[in-house]
């Protein structure tokens, strides 16, 4: 990592850890500039590198062609102070990305692999709340409904997830083993421990599964709740 990188770190999402990438602008000093939610309203601050990894691992995104540094540090400080967030036009990635391309472009929520009005429903949990306050049944009984579509997709992202770092295990216990009867100690020590990551990343999606299923678990108690109720006021 070095002046100008756009970095980013894993960061929780409804409350489910290691979900998405939260980026920034590496300052080269042991600080970054990105979009902070330390306070009520999201701002582009430069932060202590401490304060965006949360002492997680931070990795840098790569791309084939980019400004020079001095150009990015520019770019990311004339936002500084910045308060227009919004996760679906305007995020941290965007940010980020902007700084280091020139393209206001968010990679993870296009490939997210839900419409934008979705993902901003489940993340704001707005549809949920609605319905619990809804006088209607039937009319909460739809938002229900659209929220449970909303959890099976997300746990189907899940899985996916699961399902690759279970490859991309198995994959590095190979790489090890080769590596160690051609005698290479050190490459085999180096796959050992990509492997280790992501032996960690199961765990934590499959915690991250566990959770959803509980997500789902209540949204369908509330469902049965709320059918109960409309067959009563029908009656």
């Amino acid at each position: 990592m070095a002046r100008g990188d756009q970095i980013f770190v894993m960061r929780p999402l409804l409350n489910l850890e290691g979900v998405y990438e939260h980026h920034g602008i590496d300052c080269g000093d042991g600080t970054v500039i990105h979009y902070s939610k330390a306070e009520a309203e999201p701002t582009i601050r430069r932060t202590p590198w401490k304060d965006f990894s949360w002492g997680n691992p931070v990795s840098v995104k790569m791309y084939a062609a980019s400004f020079i540094d001095d150009v990015v540090i520019e770019r990311a400080e004339s936002r500084l102070g910045e308060q227009q967030y919004n996760l679906l036009t305007n995020n941290c990635e965007h940010f980020a990305t902007w700084c280091k391309v020139g393209k206001s472009e968010s990679f993870q929520i296009s490939n997210f692999g839900l419409p934008a009005e979705t993902l901003e429903r489940m993340i704001s949990g707005r549809t949920v709340d609605a319905a619990a306050h809804d006088a209607d049944p039937i009319h909460a009984l739809h938002l229900f409904d659209n929220a449970l579509q909303n959890t099976a997709i997300a746990q189907m992202q899940l899985e996916a997830q699961h399902h690759q770092a279970e490859s991309e295990a198995d994959t590095w216990h190979r790489v090890a083993m080769l590596a160690l009867k051609q005698g290479k100690e050190d490459a085999a020590r180096a796959a050992l421990e990509r492997k280790v990551q992501q032996k960690k990343r199961i765990q934590e999606l499959e915690g991250n599964m566990a959770e959803m299923g509980t997500i789902t678990q209540d949204l369908q108690n509330n469902v049965e709740w709320l059918q109960k109720r409309a067959a009563i006021q029908k009656s």
